[in-house]
């Protein structure tokens, strides 16, 4: 094979023969295959695509890349979750220990975020000694322990996907369906899940900024989890408003461990409880999602969500004070400063990735890899679409290391704000299931 040719024949809308694109893969990883060449491959493939045939090579190419884990010893049905992420998305950190104290397993390999803010390695990181570098014998003994883990994933997992998504990344060629699907998927599969609830995010705020998009996405990555005999459900959730209040790593913990106490805003709420419910499903606890609901709520309500919360904090490392109070633990911004609505009427727009843009700029995200995270700053939002609000109420507070980037802040996240007199709809936050 010549890499010019495959290069070509992606170019010019024809499908990869069988083998061709784990050539490709393994080329690249191999050093054979040159970084520009692989750019123009991907660049190829975000204008043509490519096959259900194609995706899946790609997928399994990238997982035989590296080592893979086996959760078999657990003797348990692992579900695990992933979302393709969005401004103020912290539902790992009250999602794992709730399905925990619904008595589901959860072995759960997060990342790093880049650009809006950070990832949930990112938010667990800031709680004081967190610690997400867990060996693979460690995080299995963990789940065998306490039944909950979330660690980082280990650099020789999947390698090929992490050489390709950097390469990606400074590209422009991350947004392509097929490529997402096989990024997502072979870090689910090499990394031990039994069963696998995805969280495709739709909007202004997200990867896919409409529902054709996030639905070819979602039944990419569905066949991808079938064809490899794991039994995989999808959630399309709404991200043209941040998801709760809080965007911004402690704010984001804080808000995680309100919820588990049984408060919080109510589309985080409702969406940690309906996906619990969906992994209960997935799970080996032979319950409908009916029942999984119920299992949800009276594991908060009693609170043995907040109890899985304190063990999975204490046993890698942290205070398990933060539980009950996150601001004993937490380190709080030392400026707050508060943005006012200019005058009364109903929210019809509050822009996810204006506010997500804001928060970077505060220093909760990074622009480039190597940029440090700072985890006390962020926004919390108090008017989302549908709420009327007075002239002078508060729409949001921003959390800052100084007065005045926090005043930059404060403008930015007036102006993802639209108001308008006449009464406006509250959006549905979960907007279609795909099992």
């Amino acid at each position: 094979m010549r890499t010019v040719e495959l290069i070509e024949r992606k170019r010019d809308g024809a499908e990869h023969a069988p083998g061709e694109v784990r050539w490709l893969i393994e080329g690249y990883v191999a050093g054979r295959v040159a970084p520009e060449q692989m750019s123009a491959w991907a660049m190829a493939v975000v204008w043509r695509g490519l096959s259900d045939a194609e995706t899946h090579e790609l997928t399994q190419a990238m997982i035989d890349s590296g080592a893979t884990i086996d959760l078999s010893s657990l003797g348990r049905t692992v579900v695990d979750k992933h979302s393709t992420g969005g401004v103020g998305d912290k539902t790992t950190i009250a999602l794992a220990p709730l399905a925990t104290a619904m008595g589901m397993p959860v072995a759960k390999l997060s990342g790093r975020g880049l650009a809006h803010t950070g990832g949930t390695l990112d938010k667990l990181e800031a709680i004081p000694g967190f610690r997400v570098g867990l060996s693979v014998d460690e995080l299995i003994a963990q789940v065998a322990r306490i039944g909950c883990a979330v660690a980082a994933q280990s650099d020789d997992l999947v390698p090929a996907d992490r050489l390709l998504y950097a390469l990606r990344d400074v590209t422009g060629t991350v947004p392509a369906p097929g490529l997402i699907a096989a990024s997502v998927m072979s870090k689910k599969l090499a990394a031990g899940a039994d069963a696998i609830l995805l969280d495709v995010k739709v909007g202004e705020g997200a990867f896919m900024p409409d529902l054709a998009s996030a639905r070819e996405l979602a039944v990419r990555m569905r066949d991808i989890g079938v064809r490899a005999g794991r039994p995989t459900a999808c959630e399309l959730t709404a991200m043209d408003s941040p998801l709760g209040a809080a965007v911004g790593n402690a704010l984001e913990v804080a808000e995680s461990c309100e919820m588990l106490a049984g408060g919080g805003p109510a589309d985080f709420r409702e969406l940690v409880l309906g996906s619990a419910a969906r992994m209960a499903v997935l799970s080996d606890l032979g319950v409908d999602l009916e029942a999984g609901r119920r299992l949800a709520e009276e594991a908060v309500a009693s609170g043995a969500a907040l109890r899985a919360l304190e063990r999975l904090v204490e046993a890698q490392g942290g205070d398990p004070r933060l539980a009950e109070r996150p601001w004993d633990v937490l380190e709080a911004a030392p400026v707050v400063l508060t943005v006012s609505a200019p005058r009364s009427g109903a929210v019809a727009h509050c822009g996810a990735l204006a506010i997500g843009r804001a928060a970077m700029r505060l220093g909760a995200g990074r622009e480039r890899k190597e940029d440090p995270i700072d985890h006390a700053v962020g926004v919390v939002v108090h008017a989302k679409p549908g709420d009327e609000v007075q002239a002078g109420d508060p729409l949001a507070h921003v959390h800052a290391r100084d007065r005045g980037r926090g005043e930059a802040a404060a403008a930015e996240v007036l102006a993802a704000y639209e108001l308008v007199g006449g009464p406006v709809e509250r959006p549905p936050l979960l907007l279609e299931t795909i099992v």
